[in-house]
């Protein structure tokens, strides 16, 4: 570390948001440029501790102290390799991740962790704009083929790292684009597609193969992609939703989140009907479910013309600052503040959802009680109930697992008690030759999770393909985060 005080000369910053009335008028991404010297300014700040906490914090294991110190000295590339070296889409993750290394920073014990998700991007993006996402074919083809069955995270990645070790890959994606979640459950507002695009079109260039409108089990018969492939990966994602089993849920205008985000995003990127299905335009809209999610809800419906929203969490609201219960340098519980929660609405903490009203068969209102969540139940405060207009709610609680029918049960693999696909330590499922990364194994979880659990699966389809393997593997299946 050349400058053992950057972290006493300067304060944490992070880029600013554009004005809120200007970016409710658009999709475009909420956040203004950073300069190179802000960024080096905040990369600065890392104190290259002896014992870098932030890279348990960090299931990929990224450098980041050494990433840090070479943009702080202008290195760029060199900083872009580190990166890349544990990451493959570091643009992704700048931008979708919330930075449980900054929860773990040893900085933060005391003061404001260093800014590493915008360094991240900064890298990250700096690269894509200087040609640094030049694609790396393999020089030398094994021969074996592997599918991939799902276009997120995971997917991606396994697919980009089995590529560079020379097998013959193809993605399968029931959907009619690449990216699943990424591009239809992300809001342009938090990422561009022309972001994902281009690290598709590298992807492509190294030999990846993309096959959409392609959902194997239906389209295609379990049968034939084994009989057509060597090994398989499963990276279909946790998509089977929470529900809420109240009166009232089955009425017209009472739907998923996911659903909801999906329409709204096919409509604006014009691979669907110009209209959306559900349209906030005029709307009360309410979405319950305080997570992410549901904040992506919050910010399309306000650019969607919502006449209110309001979203409900069934939790306490956290203090502005660590909680007690989750000391350093575990991700902490506080109020967090997206930017769509700058936009208008309103958030409502320690509420439950007991039923649903209507007039003919359509949503007009929601009943709520005020208490508190212990374990897994909800204890009601008496004399709190209250009603709330609403006219589209939205319900963002969360999913249980991967879907079964078709692709799950016709291979005939095992489930486990929680919902999700049983596999070994190389991500074997008791099918030989069929692996599972990110969240159908995992559960749902982080995209920063799903990346690395997606070359984890590559080094395992690797090694039973080829007798071992030398590429990364970051990730027990069984790992969790710190607690």
């Amino acid at each position: 570390m050349a400058d053992p005080s950057g972290f006493l000369k300067y304060e944490r910053h992070t880029p600013t948001r554009r004005p809120v009335p200007l970016r409710l008028r658009d999709w475009k991404e909420v956040y203004e440029p950073f300069s190179e010297a802000e960024t080096r300014d905040q990369a600065a700040r890392c104190m290259d501790c002896g014992i870098p906490f932030c890279h348990q914090g960090c299931p990929l294991g990224n450098l980041i102290p050494e990433w840090n110190e070479l943009v702080r000295t202008g290195r760029w590339e060199d900083a872009s390799d580190r990166l890349h070296a544990t990451n493959n889409f570091p643009e992704f993750t700048g931008r979708l991740c919330p930075a449980p290394c900054e929860g773990s920073c040893v900085l933060a014990i005391g003061d404001d962790p260093v800014s590493i998700k915008v360094v991240e991007q900064q890298i990250a993006d700096r690269a894509i704009a200087d040609g640094g996402l030049a694609p790396r074919p393999a020089a030398v083809s094994t021969g074996r083929k592997v599918a991939v069955v799902g276009s997120g995270p995971a997917g991606l990645a396994a697919a980009q790292q089995l590529a560079r070790a020379g097998h013959e890959v193809t993605v399968f994606e029931r959907d009619g684009r690449i990216g699943g979640l990424m591009r239809y459950g992300i809001p342009e507002f938090k990422m561009g597609r022309d972001v994902l695009d281009r690290r598709l079109e590298q992807m492509t260039a190294e030999g990846v193969r993309f096959l959409t409108h392609c959902a194997v089990g239906v389209d295609l018969s379990v049968a034939d992609l084994r009989h057509n492939f060597h090994a398989i990966i499963i990276a279909t994602g946790s998509t089977v939703p929470r529900e809420l089993q109240v009166d009232g849920r089955r009425l017209d205008g009472v739907e998923l989140a996911m659903d909801y985000l999906v329409s709204a995003n096919k409509a604006l990127e014009g691979t669907a009907d110009l209209a959306p299905r559900f349209d906030a335009a005029g709307r009360h809209v309410v979405i319950i479910g305080g997570g992410d999610t549901g904040a992506d809800c919050y910010g399309t419906a306000l650019r969607q013309g919502a006449a209110s929203v309001t979203q409900l969490d069934i939790h306490v609201q956290p203090p502005v600052t660590r909680h007690p219960s989750t000391p350093w340098p575990v991700y902490p519980l506080l109020l967090r503040t997206s930017a769509a929660h700058e936009e208008g609405g309103q958030r409502v903490f320690g509420v439950n959802s007991t039923s649903f009203e209507g007039t003919d068969g359509r949503v007009t209102g929601i009943h709520l009680v005020e208490g508190k969540r212990v374990g897994g139940g909800f204890i009601p405060s008496a004399g709190t109930e209250t009603d709330l207009e609403a006219d589209l709610v939205l319900l963002a609680l969360g999913f249980v697992g991967p879907e079964r029918e078709g692709l799950l049960d016709d291979l005939g693999i095992d489930i486990s008690g929680r919902g999700t696909v049983d596999r070994d330590d190389d991500y074997m499922t008791n099918m030989p030759g069929v692996f599972v990364a990110g969240d159908a194994g995992r559960g749902q979880s982080l995209i920063v999770w799903a990346i690395a659990e997606g070359r984890s699966a590559a080094a395992g389809v690797d090694a039973y393909l080829s007798g071992g393997s030398s590429l990364p593997d970051p990730l027990q299946p069984t790992a969790i985060a710190l607690r």
